[in-house]
């Protein structure tokens, strides 16, 4: 539902209310989608908002309100009484609960916790101890385990009398005594294969899983390369200790996706959505990247006041500079985004950096040919150049996008290889480093070129 749609179903709730025709607003809003009901109603205030979220079905209510963004879930949650809460708490998913609980402040937390039976109130201080952005701080508990001894018969019995409570049971997971993974069989080949054979006779036992203290960045790389919709997380001892499903792997991607992209602009990740940052927190995002880039920028000015002598003489070279440390720019640009994601997608490694950079060698060697010499033509012909410097912006700009082509795959491998995060070697860095780099190129041939008397 586009944004238009949105508000137009929020102006007409809002008037239901006006007009305190509760009826049909319980009608129309229960017919949506509970994403887009999460949508259309965080936009609204405090008083309608939360007039809204009460007439909801008790069994629609929870899953609108995981889908709603923190700050409004606090909203809600300020505004409810105690019982309401449990209510809520006990519909959702337990790693939703986790996630509220992980973002919201202490005060609310207490009143979550206190809301949980005391079991769960363990369990839940067991997950919040897992590091940050790790396996086991997404995962949930609410998989579904047979034993190796069960008959599928037993199986399917067990799957009808407790998968309502899972998160899925399309695959469900096979422990030991001991409670280890031994295997897993799914849903399909449990329906198709005869009722009275033991589940250890038709498991896999080639059993793909994360560790709890592995990154979520690892977990989502292994969602792609395998194509699973859950993937069980072990501890140290191969112990199942939950599950993580292709939906919480989708809010991971999307998280790592937006990060890399503020990276590649120069500016400090931040969890929090545009519209829900204030200017002071945006500029405050941006400033710190601003400033470096900026007085690296000081180096570009040194490097033209330390030829000066030849600028005063051939005045048409500063003429050249824009167009030489652009296109150098976006050279580099070009090279360093296909690596960058490259390495984020696995498809090369650090083993590949000499056939890398001898690949972008020879792609830099073509573009930059074929750029010289357009360049060569468009000065001699349109711009009436001399021919001498028609050749030096020529040899300039082939030399600067070669270069620029080996920076833009050497600087994203080089930090991989030194643990850093390859997107900050993104377009901004890039080409502060390549101006600098093409100053000294272009003045230096100019130096050996023209005629200095």
């Amino acid at each position: 539902m586009d944004y238009n749609k949105y508000k137009e179903y929020r102006d007409y709730y809002e008037d239901l209310i006006e007009k305190k025709d509760l009826k049909e607003l319980k009608d129309s809003v229960s017919e949506l989608n509970v994403v887009d009901i999460a949508e259309i109603i965080e936009d609204m205030d405090d008083q309608n908002m939360l007039l809204v979220f009460r007439m909801l079905p008790k069994e629609i209510s929870a899953e609108v309100f995981s889908y709603m963004e923190m700050y409004n879930q606090l909203r809600i949650v300020n505004s409810i009484t105690e019982p309401e809460l449990k209510l809520i708490l006990d519909k959702m998913n337990f790693d939703d609960r986790i996630d509220i609980i992980e973002e919201m402040p202490a005060n609310v937390v207490t009143k979550v916790l206190a809301q949980a039976p005391s079991n769960e109130r363990k369990l839940i201080n067991e997950f919040l101890r897992y590091p940050e952005d790790s396996a086991g701080s997404i995962m949930t508990i609410e998989y579904m385990v047979l034993k190796p001894d069960m008959t599928v018969s037993q199986a399917l019995d067990h799957i009808k009398k407790t998968g309502m409570n899972k998160e899925t049971v399309y695959t469900c997971y096979v422990e030991d005594a001991y409670k280890k993974l031994i295997g897993f069989v799914s849903l399909r080949k449990l329906v198709i294969s005869p009722p009275d054979i033991l589940i250890k006779n038709i498991m896999e036992d080639e059993v793909i899983s994360v560790n709890t203290t592995d990154d979520q960045e690892l977990v989502a790389d292994k969602f792609v390369k395998y194509g699973f919709i859950a993937l069980p997380v072990v501890d140290t001892e191969h112990k199942l200790c939950g599950i993580i499903t292709f939906d919480d792997v989708l809010d991971v991607v999307r998280e790592e996706a937006t990060e890399d992209f503020h990276k590649m602009a120069a500016i400090s990740p931040s969890e929090n959505e545009y519209k829900d940052e204030s200017a002071w927190q945006l500029a405050k995002n941006r400033i710190p990247w601003l400033l470096v880039l900026m007085i690296s920028a000081t180096l570009t000015s040194g490097i033209i006041d330390n030829y000066n002598y030849i600028i005063a003489k051939y005045i048409i070279l500063t003429t050249f500079i824009p167009m030489i440390t652009d296109t150098g720019g976006n050279s580099g640009s070009q090279s360093s985004t296909v690596i960058i994601r490259a390495l984020a997608t696995d498809e090369i490694g650090l083993s590949d950096a000499a056939a890398v950079l001898f690949k972008e060698f020879r792609v830099g060697l073509i573009c930059g040919g074929v750029l010289s010499l357009v360049n060569f033509l468009r000065l001699l012909l349109i711009s009436k150049a001399s021919v001498t410097i028609s050749l030096l912006v020529s040899i300039t700009l082939f030399i600067t996008v070669t270069l620029a082509k080996l920076m833009g795959a050497l600087l994203p491998i080089a930090a991989k290889k030194i643990n850093l995060d390859p997107a900050i070697m993104a377009s901004a860095l890039i080409t502060t480093i390549i101006d600098s780099v093409v100053l000294i190129i272009y003045f230096g041939l100019a130096s050996r070129i023209l005629p200095m008397v």
